[in-house]
């Protein structure tokens, strides 16, 4: 038989080694202090030894509970992990999705309905997000990454390269009387995504338009702020065909100039590597694959 000391005095334990304070504790586990200091007496009592110097107005560990700190954090760590792994069972039709903002607003959100048409029984959970998955500590069971592929530990599948052209609002060429030439891009407002703006210099070049003869720029944080505020007209913008569909369909935006720009950056599908997937993350890695596959027959054709 285990000689285990009670979980929820463990949990109380960590939490004020943590926080460094009863009360803090408290706060975190939404019990009183007392309670915090009723649940470490007893586990003091169970272990046999002191595991807090008590001051009047602050705690320290002594060295017998620096010792045990490590242990006890990485066992509630493990069960936390074996939890978490337990209600994502392979059994679950849930999947959990994070995927890049410019990607899930202009090309996955259109296509939702065609999934769950396919799949009723799949629900889908998407997280709009530009950071990585760390997917060992994470529910988070697939992603889309914008870059250039290169991540350790994670399986990856390409989708789609990313080629940049520029896009502009017809209600504002029309009140700046048109882009009829590459040099007439000197009348409007060039619209950078902050970090990037390596990208307007290159596609400038290749238009034969000088830099320097560009009045006004505007940077956002997002490849799909930017392409919000061409629609509205506030300036012309970077992006890719393909993201783009429904507005160069509708003709809420046009791309005035046939030039484009290898950004030599893509979307990927990615999950961790060498992880068994539930028959509903294949059902949803097998679907975005084939729509990805059919745009780019489409977008050839």
């Amino acid at each position: 038989m285990r000689r285990l000391p009670p979980l929820n005095a463990l949990r109380v334990f960590d939490a004020a080694a943590r926080h460094g304070s009863f009360n803090r504790a408290s706060e975190e586990l939404c019990v009183t202090p007392s309670a915090v200091s009723h649940q470490l007496k007893s586990l003091e009592e169970f272990l046999g030894v002191e595991l807090f110097k008590r001051e009047k107005r602050s705690i320290s560990l002594t060295p017998a509970g620096e010792r045990y700190l490590p242990s006890v954090q990485m066992a509630l760590d493990e069960v936390e992990f074996a939890t978490r792994k337990l209600i994502t069972s392979p059994n679950s039709n849930v999947v959990n999705v994070s995927v890049a903002p410019a990607f899930l607003t202009r090309w996955l959100v259109p296509r939702i309905a065609r999934f769950q048409e396919r799949y009723p029984e799949v629900e889908l959970r998407l997280e709009s997000s530009i950071e990585y998955i760390d997917f060992e500590n994470s529910d988070t069971d697939l992603a889309v990454y914008y870059g250039k592929g290169h991540w350790s530990g994670i399986e990856t599948h390409l989708m789609r390269n990313i080629d940049l052209t520029p896009v502009v609002s017809p209600k504002l060429l029309e009140e700046k009387g048109g882009l009829k030439r590459e040099r007439d891009l000197a009348n409007f407002t060039l619209i950078n995504v902050t970090g990037r703006n390596h990208e307007w210099s290159k596609v400038l070049q290749k238009l034969g338009v000088s830099i320097s003869s560009i009045a006004h720029t505007i940077s956002f944080s997002s490849t799909s702020l930017a392409v919000s505020a061409a629609a509205e007209g506030i300036g012309v913008a970077l992006a890719d065909r393909s993201l783009l569909k429904r507005e160069l369909d509708s003709g809420r935006l046009v791309a005035p100039f046939d030039v484009s720009l290898d950004s030599h950056n893509a979307f990927y599908l990615v999950y961790k590597e060498n992880r068994s997937l539930t028959p509903a993350m294949e059902a949803f890695r097998d679907w975005i694959l084939e729509e990805m596959a059919e745009d780019k027959r489409v977008l050839a054709s």
